[in-house]
């Protein structure tokens, strides 16, 4: 089944930039949601979300209609979005009311707001992310004296690769580039790139598209290969007037996941059926299929991770002092759902107090 909503995105997307760079101010009492009160189901869900394959969860829920299907009543309204700079914007500006977005991005909008203007509510997607390079460049030494591209200045990928340059002791030696995907698999492909630290479906597409080399996933920087790529962020007025919606929300995304784990093939499609209505071109096969094989889709935002990202962000340069996460995760609305699924909740690694 095609969600009705699908050929909506696109159109609704410049629209909402539009309002969130003007600074809509519908989130302006967000300071005080601690008196807000449950207002019942919302009349309208605005949701965010990458044309990505990290954001894999969001795509099939939009594609397959389970958003909707969980939502009722409630309007949903589906926004595209390149970068997490643009959609933190949106939340914080309260022309969005939840968001597919990467981890970096999460806590920068937690950060900006002091603690106040979002809750993160679950994880989506672990993995995803690759350093690939030319051929000939084998050892992180030989990136001295290179260009290397990020998507965006203090996205999640930005400060994972400022981060493992600074360990490496080449803080300085490499140039950093942002760069949307498609111009820096255009520069890859013209020999002007020789390396980029990217999400998938764009690291694939370097690599079978390109003739590039995986000289780094990841994966191998965490414990157990898991860390957070993209996340579920809700504005924390919207979560306390509408518990409802949210978990509702909560609801379409582990129907999301659950149609990927038994319908791989056709979760496949449904991602890149809203990549052509998104970007107007889908992936082809080989993209698409090496894309999945180095995602993983779950709700567990993986909390536990959160205190070493914040520290990895002043290692990169991005803050200049750690962001203090107490109450940034919020799992009270997703374990109420995976309780009444029957399954086990999830742990917010004390993030969930103030």
């Amino acid at each position: 089944m095609r969600s009705p909503h699908r050929a909506l995105a696109a159109g609704l997307a410049v629209a909402a930039l539009l309002s969130a760079l003007a600074g809509c101010s519908r989130a302006e009492g967000d300071s005080a949601a601690a008196t807000a009160s449950d207002k019942g189901p919302a009349a309208q869900l605005r949701l965010g979300y990458f044309p990505n394959v990290t954001h894999a969860s969001a795509l099939i829920g939009l594609e397959q209609g389970f958003f909707a299907k969980e939502l009722g009543s409630t309007e949903l309204v589906p926004t595209k979005f390149n970068d997490g700079p643009t959609e933190v914007s949106a939340l914080l500006g309260g022309s969005l009311d939840a968001g597919f977005i990467g981890s970096g991005p999460a806590i920068n909008a937690f950060a900006k707001s002091d603690g106040d203007a979002v809750r993160l509510v679950a994880g989506a997607t672990s993995g995803g992310a690759q350093l690939v390079t030319t051929p000939d460049i084998t050892t992180p030494e030989q990136l001295e004296g290179t260009t290397v591209a990020t998507p965006q200045l203090g996205n999640t990928q930005d400060v994972a690769l400022k981060k493992w340059l600074a360990d490496k002791g080449l803080t300085g030696k490499v140039e950093i580039q942002n760069l949307e995907g498609a111009k820096t698999l255009d520069q890859f492909r013209k020999g002007d790139l020789r390396a980029a630290w990217l999400p998938e479906p764009w690291s694939s597409r370097l690599v079978l598209d390109a003739g590039a080399k995986v000289l780094l996933d990841e994966k191998d920087l965490w414990p157990g290969g898991e860390f957070p790529t993209t996340t579920l962020l809700v504005r924390t007025r919207f979560l306390q007037e509408h518990r409802q919606t949210v978990e509702a929300l909560l609801r379409g995304l582990l129907a999301a996941n659950a149609f990927a784990e038994s319908n791989p093939a056709e979760a496949k499609k449904a991602v890149n059926s809203q990549l052509e209505a998104l970007i107007g071109k889908g992936l082809s096969a080989a993209v698409i299929d090496r894309s999945f094989t180095s995602i993983t889709l779950d709700p567990d935002p993986l909390a536990s991770t959160y205190p070493q990202l914040a520290k990895d962000a002043v290692t990169a340069g991005i803050t200049e002092s750690e962001t203090e996460l107490n109450g940034l995760i919020d799992l009270g609305p997703l374990n109420s759902v995976l309780a009444a699924a029957g399954r086990p909740g999830l742990d917010a690694a004390g993030l969930d107090t103030k």
